[in-house]
């Protein structure tokens, strides 16, 4: 019997949820996804310093704000470049976060690092461009998705996010599982049986939506807290998963079976699309999803910052 990282390949995509080189070669993921977080952690590792000290040497005291967003920007392509020659598929790069609510500035980020990625050979077909699902951002990937420039849609946690995202065109959505989990059983909410699991339930929400309705963008159930989360959303387009459950599930030889089926996919939601006013009044209206978002936003804003004083202070 092979072991469960090896049957969940025969279901879903396998993405690394990592920046760290060594796991990405270990693991032999589709793509990889990277956010301020992890860039934050991989600037610790031993492999990352060569470039860590190169970006930090571009930076003087009292470099301006938009001095240290542009060269964590190159860092951040610096590490994707190096995270593409290894996957065969796509690495997804983030938009600053405190960019959330700014579809113009979303926008021409995203141009500044594609045409970064470019000057280092590294063509479109290989990068994902990573936004949070705020309506500003919806907006900015669909002005991207029209310029040819593909959109990973994160810190997704409602229902009408990802339906506006697919409105949008979005190549890829991030349905966030764990941080969904963390919400309810903070709240005394025990999901003890996977099927049961609020943050496994959004994802099959999402997923029968779009595979039932023939939408195109690819969904990526993203944040685990263990492998049953995993197991039980096996089926789904692209799984993406941090080294420790990676590791978990290659040690594993028990049987894994296929959860999510796309070309039997029913609904019970009826097609429509979201405007604007209903977005928002829908986010405000599930404290879940507008509290888990308004944190996922200041978590990676506050990362950012660490990171942007790490290279000061090495500068």
């Amino acid at each position: 019997m092979s072991n469960k990282l090896d049957q969940l390949r025969q279901f879903s995509d396998v993405v690394a949820d990592t920046g760290d080189i060594v796991a990405i070669k270990r693991f032999e993921p589709l793509d990889a996804t990277t956010n301020p977080s992890l860039l934050l952690k991989a600037a610790s590792l031993d492999d990352y310093q060569p470039l860590i000290r190169e970006h930090a040497a571009a930076l003087q005291p009292g470099s301006s704000t938009e001095d240290m967003r542009s060269t964590v920007n190159r860092l951040a392509v610096a590490i994707g470049s190096e995270i593409a020659a290894i996957v065969p598929g796509r690495v997804s790069t983030e938009i600053d976060a405190h960019l959330s609510f700014d579809t113009q500035a979303t926008i021409a980020q995203a141009n500044e690092i594609m045409n970064l990625y470019a000057e280092r050979g590294i063509g479109r077909e290989k990068v994902l461009i990573k936004i949070a699902s705020t309506w500003e951002g919806i907006k900015a990937a669909e002005h991207l998705e029209k310029q040819g420039i593909n959109c990973n849609l994160t810190l997704l946690f409602s229902f009408d996010q990802a339906r506006a995202c697919a409105d949008a065109g979005a190549t890829l959505i991030s349905p966030f599982v764990g941080r969904i989990y963390d919400w309810y059983k903070a709240r005394g909410e025990a999901q003890t049986n996977p099927d049961e699991d609020r943050g496994v339930q959004s994802v099959k929400r999402i997923f029968n939506y779009f595979k039932a309705y023939n939408y195109k963008t690819i969904v990526m159930g993203a944040s685990f807290r263990n492998t049953g989360q995993i197991e039980a959303l096996a089926g789904c387009d692209r799984l993406t998963i941090s080294p420790a459950l990676l590791e978990e599930l290659s040690l594993n030889e028990n049987p894994l079976y296929q959860r999510l089926f796309a070309d039997n996919a029913k609904s019970d939601d009826e097609r429509c699309a979201v405007d604007e006013v209903a977005f928002r009044f829908r986010l405000n209206d599930d404290a879940m999803a507008t509290e888990k978002l308004a944190e996922g936003i200041r978590l990676f804003a506050a990362d950012q910052r660490k990171l942007q004083k790490l290279l000061m202070e090495m500068s």
